[in-house]
């Protein structure tokens, strides 16, 4: 015992004497679960260590405080500031869909994430999506989580319901995406605001002890009269698996209904990917229209997908041709199935990390079945800081590049994300309805959260499930603050909102609102998990028959696409089987 004490001494006044500091503490996921052989890079003591099997580290340094950044492949990094007097818990978050393609194995973790997808839903690809649990309140009274703006898996859950006779693939349906295809309540925000916030709180239908919170942020418009120039890079991949009619030609004929609304200030490139990469068409003014049109007509399919290279001379073109003040943005349009080298694959993303400080956008445009990659697309739309749609008909098409095009064309907020902060006095706990792959916890500090961009007239609706507490409370539900900037930008701004605690009964909520809670409940029982068990097809056919204006063709398709999930459902046939 005595030369153990006598070791112990020892190695204290060595670290005393040579390394002055002793930096220290343990790292666990965001599930309470230890991480071992987690890298340690101290910036400024340059110097480099991992976490031990049970998740602990400690290390001497010269340095009273250092900053350290820790990184474990499944994990997002995180970038902490230590100082030696305290034991630090660092918590890292698993595998959010915003950070999988940044790793150096990105085709292997996600080939092994979506194995089971190409399993069972032939050879299409989704990333993972969690599910909402209820927090509660005392343990962590709120969350925070990123705006965007897209939505590809409404239309693709359309897709897969039209073609297909069996459970639909779990990561194909995202809750925000769903809801958020639909415009609900759009207000015009005050003169000087960026935001208009709206909230009601009322029953929730399939649990009658609880409560639904609908928060409604709608953004403001841009004056269509003098909006900014565009610098637009069409990226279309022509690749020989584009060879379909719901891909290529329907891309052609979306692309074409865009071009014939430019302006002469506008200026279009086109850069193909196929057989080679061709710079087909270089910064074109928008009255020559019928050059851009006869170039887009001209694409046919053939070759294999050299995206990498294509995506290079693409950011490559929105440099060349940059528009200070207008919006500079390359649009994607592809189904994915293209591979990025690995030995490049880190590259490309820095680079398009880069571009996106450098105020140029990209969006992504997905299209086909079968071997469709929506994962791909989802984390190249999230690190390009743009927006992710699915065109799955000639009328998608032209929704998203004509009708729906200044929401998804014109940023006026950049990063932008709420934050949700309950009174613990009226709300025991909650749980945010989607938004599973862009949520913490807010107070988790070390986890870092990337907001999204919001475009010109954007409507955002969230739903929280409270369960309320007993005890009464004059004060209100919650506190919402809306973080943003704008674009080009780095100071930050944020919009404060109370949310009050009056609630109105569900038959008295405006028409809007139960439609969105008839896309929710549609959502969830498509995931077909334990929470979906709550919810009857019966209690679903009659909210969406109640809900969903008849005369207007997307509610009334809606209301269809229920009655055909029922009976794919009942059936209990596995997807692609």
């Amino acid at each position: 015992m005595k030369i153990l004490v006598f070791i112990w001494t020892l190695l204290f006044c060595t670290v005393q004497l040579f390394g002055q500091n002793y930096l220290r503490g343990y790292v666990a996921s965001t599930t309470g679960q230890r991480i071992p052989s987690v890298k340690i890079n101290a910036v400024e003591g340059k110097q480099v260590v991992k976490t031990n099997m049970f998740g602990n580290f400690g290390f001497s340094s010269p340095l009273s405080s250092d900053s350290l950044i820790f990184s474990c492949d499944g994990y997002d990094s995180s970038f902490v500031r230590v100082k030696a007097d305290n034991y630090i818990k660092v918590l890292m978050k698993p595998l959010p869909s915003s950070v999988i393609f940044t790793k150096d194995n990105f085709s292997v973790l996600l080939n092994k994430a979506s194995a089971e997808s190409e399993r069972n839903f032939r050879d299409e690809t989704y990333l993972p999506t969690g599910e909402s649990y209820f927090i509660n309140t005392k343990r962590s009274p709120g969350i925070a989580f990123s705006a965007n703006i897209n939505r590809a898996s409404y239309s693709n859950v359309r897709r897969l319901i039209n073609e297909m006779d069996g459970l639909l693939p779990p990561g194909a349906i995202r809750i925000e995406e769903m809801l958020n295809y639909f415009s609900f309540n759009y207000t015009e925000p005050p003169k000087d605001s960026m935001f208009h916030c709206s909230t009601t709180l009322t029953q929730c239908p399939w649990n009658k002890k609880n409560e639904l919170l609908f928060i409604n942020i709608s953004a403001k418009k841009i004056d269509m009269a003098n909006r900014p120039p565009n610098n637009l890079i069409l990226l279309i991949d022509a690749s020989g698996s584009m060879d379909m009619p719901a891909k290529l030609p329907l891309l052609k004929s979306g692309f074409i209904k865009m071009v014939n609304n430019l302006r002469p200030v506008d200026t279009v490139s086109l850069i193909t990917f196929g057989d080679k990469v061709s710079l087909v068409l270089e910064a074109v003014p928008g009255n020559e229209k019928e050059k851009i049109i006869k170039a887009i007509s001209k694409l046919e399919a053939d070759g294999p997908t050299p995206a990498e290279g294509a995506i290079r001379l693409a950011y490559k073109i929105a440099n060349k041709r940059y528009i200070s003040q207008g919006n500079n943005r390359i649009i994607l349009a592809a189904d994915g199935d293209f591979n990025v080298g690995m030995s490049t694959e880190k590259e490309l993303i820095t680079l398009i990390e880069q571009e996106k400080r450098n105020g140029i956008y990209l969006t992504c445009l997905g299209v086909g079945s079968g071997n469709y990659k929506d994962s791909r697309l989802a984390v190249l739309a999230q690190k390009g800081n743009g927006n992710f749609s699915y065109i799955d008909n000639e009328q998608e098409a032209e929704r998203i590049l004509v009708t729906d095009l200044s929401k998804s064309l014109f940023t006026v907020a950049d990063n932008v994300y709420l934050s949700l902060l309950f009174n613990a006095e009226r709300v025991k706990s909650y749980r945010l309805l989607g938004y599973e792959n862009e949520k913490v916890a807010l107070n988790d500090s070390l986890v870092q959260l990337k907001g999204g961009e919001i475009g010109s007239g954007h409507n955002l609706m969230a739903m929280v499930e409270i369960e309320p507490s007993t005890t009464p409370s004059p004060n209100p539900l919650a506190k919402l603050e809306i973080y943003y900037r704008y674009p080009l930008q780095k100071e930050q701004y944020h919009n404060s909102f109370a949310i009050p605690a009056n609630e109105i009964m569900l038959k008295t909520a405006v028409p809007g609102l139960r439609k969105a809670i008839a896309v929710v409940m549609f959502a969830m029982k498509l995931k077909d998990n334990e929470n979906s068990k709550k919810i009857s097809w019966r209690m679903l056919q009659n909210t969406a028959k109640e809900s969903m204006d008849k005369d207007n063709y997307l509610d009334k398709e809606f209301i269809q696409l229920v009655y055909k999930a029922k009976r794919m459902y009942t059936h209990r046939r596995k997807y692609g089987g």
